[in-house]
């Protein structure tokens, strides 16, 4: 069964991402980063497997700002061919058969013109040839995730369709659930879910951003009220708190469970763990929501 038919598959039960790559490899004394996939490949190896062995369903990528233009902005030098395809391979050797690998591919880290320097075609070119590397590793589809800015978004996963026919889910990141739900840059859950439906994913959803668990239920019912897709959450394991110039999220396993319970309630069937969350919360993520979807119980 390739992603897609998985995705949409009859069974209707919840699907489960992974958690953190980035806070992961802080725990290991590391820089967050995929610069890790060349420099520290058996750490990365071991995240992902520490994460495939909690019985998820899909394995993301450590390339997130792996892109050239972002890599510009990185005190080592990064070779985006070498990363992105060790990122790649280093995800594929940790997942279990039944197991799917997606391309994480995120911002660029600068604003599209006219609001900052970056050129459209710029990132376009930058997203192409990521997911094109990503491919060439051998990712099951993409995730383009932790957008802040719908334009670019909708950019990355139009650039992702120029080179490549996989599915691609996208998830934005949200800064508050007042006024419809708002990114940084003002976009609304609504016109998140819209925009990215009319482009082309096969899910949509949010993750990251500065809501926890319980919030972002609320951006999933919002996002459900736009959109027939498959609805993704992925939340931080709470707020984090700068302790010692270092950002730290100590929620419990128990309460992001509880959160992520209430995502799934408001409609997400996709779901997974973003900045803080580790092994511990996946593997109760994973023990506590498999059951089938509250949606496929009222069809049934």
């Amino acid at each position: 069964m390739d992603l897609l038919e998985f995705i949409n598959s009859k069974t209707k039960r919840v699907i489960f991402f992974d958690g953190a790559m980035g806070t992961q490899l802080a725990e290991h004394g590391l820089e967050m980063g995929g610069q890790n996939n060349v420099s520290h490949p058996e750490t990365v190896l071991t995240i992902h497997r520490e994460y495939a062995d909690c019985g998820i369903d899909l394995l993301i990528t450590n390339t997130l700002t792996m892109n050239r233009v972002s890599v510009e902005s990185h005190r080592v030098p990064v070779d985006v061919v070498e990363v992105n395809l060790a990122g790649a391979r280093l995800a594929r050797a940790a997942a279990h058969e039944g197991q799917y690998v997606l391309g994480d591919i995120g911002s660029t880290g600068k604003l599209l013109r006219p609001y900052g320097p970056l050129p459209e075609e710029e990132a376009r070119a930058s997203f192409r040839e990521q997911a094109a590397l990503l491919a060439q590793g051998g990712v099951d589809g993409f995730i383009v995730e932790t957008m802040i800015d719908l334009r670019e978004a909708v950019c990355a996963v139009e650039a992702i369709r120029e080179v490549s026919d996989l599915p691609i889910i996208a998830t934005m990141a949200f800064n508050t659930v007042r006024n419809g739900g708002r990114t940084v840059m003002g976009n609304t859950a609504r016109d998140c879910a819209q925009a990215l439906t009319a482009a082309g994913v096969c899910a949509v959803g949010a993750n990251c951003g500065s809501l926890d668990p319980q919030e972002m239920a609320e951006i999933i019912a919002m996002m459900g009220a736009a959109t027939s897709l498959p609805l993704v959450a992925q939340p931080n394991a709470g707020r984090g708190r700068l302790v010692e110039r270092r950002l730290i999220f100590d929620m419990s396993p128990a309460d992001f469970v509880r959160g992520l319970r209430a995502c799934v309630e408001a409609g997400a069937r996709l779901v997974g763990g973003c900045c803080g969350t580790s092994p511990a919360h996946i593997r109760a993520m994973v023990e506590a929501l498999s059951c089938p979807h509250p949606e496929a119980e009222k069809s049934a």
